[in-house]
């Protein structure tokens, strides 16, 4: 009986000790955006990205130290709220995740950026543009996204050289990424000689704009720039054409996307907007493919980005033959890759070199690309593709 008992304990032992080594064998790596609220929209997209990616490596059966490993997705809501993002990004500090794909908004990755820093946590970002997110010197920090110094003059130069308006109102939604990229389109005009009337600001929650269109109504602009997402910039325009504003009405990624034809309705069309990246449309052909099968809807705005910054995560752990942050960041950051948006590496901030900008309209309640912009030049997207 004795000698039994003692086989028993150590059947169990050798069950733990083979729970352990599963258990260690898992990789975790977090994302993190807005899955409830006015954007959740955009948040899930960007998590399906991730989430595609990770099945994918899986897939793979992809070994690393000799180990077959299995990448877990932990998938957090930060509610677009800066404290929910701290506090969301600490839990997955807690977590010992491998790396980090998000936040989507600037206003919760920089405030969570040195959380991430702190831990030694490499995070990628395939959405927030705020230039401050890379100039804090965090080298575990990267976007494979434009910036909004780079997307504000984007779709700032292209309202001035083929709309020519003479006199632009900039409205900005009070957050990072909204007021960031306001920021550098008024400097943008202003530099090209455009009157800018004096700035006005809602905030990320604000869908009665009546007062601030009526005021701007009186001064008559040519144009209206909104800095914001598209759950605010939808109303904005809506009730702007009610009031019988006929100026062009521009907006940056935020708000570059066909939910604002559900919003604004017909009063959408026309509108002017840009995207800090290549448009989903002209993704890789084989990523587009595998995400309508695996969600049965086309990607919406940044999934394609995110999607690749999993995929980087994961190919610098290759790199490394290790799933250690301490190991793999340093091949994070020379790293050249061949995502679903094209070719891949980071300047010594951690943004992505060269990173194009694309302009769109909006058409019969679809998002169409006009043109995109690289190394400062404008290529009609009929072109680009070739």
């Amino acid at each position: 009986m004795r000698y039994a008992k003692l086989a028993l304990a150590c059947i169990a032992a050798a069950v733990a000790l083979a729970g352990c080594s599963k258990q260690s064998s898992d990789i975790k790596i977090g994302h993190v955006g807005p899955i409830t609220g006015g954007i959740a929209h955009l948040g899930k997209d960007n998590e399906n990205g991730a989430r595609l990616a990770i099945e994918q490596a899986n897939e793979a059966k992809i070994k690393l130290g000799g180990k077959e490993v299995k990448f877990v997705l932990l998938a957090e809501d930060d509610q677009a709220d800066p404290k929910v993002g701290t506090t969301v990004a600490q839990k997955l500090v807690d977590a010992k995740v491998a790396g980090v794909v998000g936040h989507l908004n600037s206003g919760t990755s920089i405030p969570a950026s040195p959380l991430y820093n702190g831990a030694g946590i490499p995070v990628i970002s395939g959405s927030a543009t705020n230039p401050k997110l890379t100039e804090q010197g965090y080298k575990t920090q990267f976007r494979v996204v434009g910036r909004d110094d780079q997307q504000g003059p984007a779709i700032a130069s292209y309202l001035a050289n083929y709309n020519k308006p003479k006199t632009v109102a900039v409205i900005d939604d009070a957050t990072a990424y909204g007021e960031g990229i306001a920021n550098e389109v008024e400097k943008t005009l202003k530099a090209a000689g455009i009157a800018v009337l004096p700035r006005e600001k809602g905030t990320d929650k604000t869908t009665d704009w009546k007062a601030v269109l009526t005021k701007l109504k009186g001064r008559n602009p040519d144009a209206i720039f909104f800095g914001g997402m598209d759950a605010t910039g939808g109303p904005l325009m809506k009730q702007g054409r009610e009031l019988g504003i006929s100026a062009v009405f521009a907006f940056g990624d935020g708000a570059c996307t066909e939910e604002m034809a559900k919003l604004a309705g017909l009063a959408a069309e026309g509108l002017l907007c840009s995207q800090a990246g290549i448009p989903v449309a002209a993704a890789d052909k084989s990523f587009l493919e595998a995400y309508k099968k695996k969600f049965n809807v086309d990607p919406i705005l940044y999934a394609p980005f995110t999607y690749d910054s999993a995929n980087l995560l994961i190919a610098a752990m290759k790199k490394a033959d290790s799933p250690d942050p301490a190991k793999y960041l340093p091949e994070l950051a020379k790293i050249t890759y061949k995502g679903a948006t094209g070719e891949i590496s980071f300047d010594a901030k951690g943004d992505r070199k060269d990173a194009e900008m694309t302009i769109f309209t909006m058409q019969g309640g679809k998002i169409v690309p006009l043109a995109v912009i690289k190394g400062g030049k404008t290529i009609p997207f009929a072109d680009f593709g070739k």
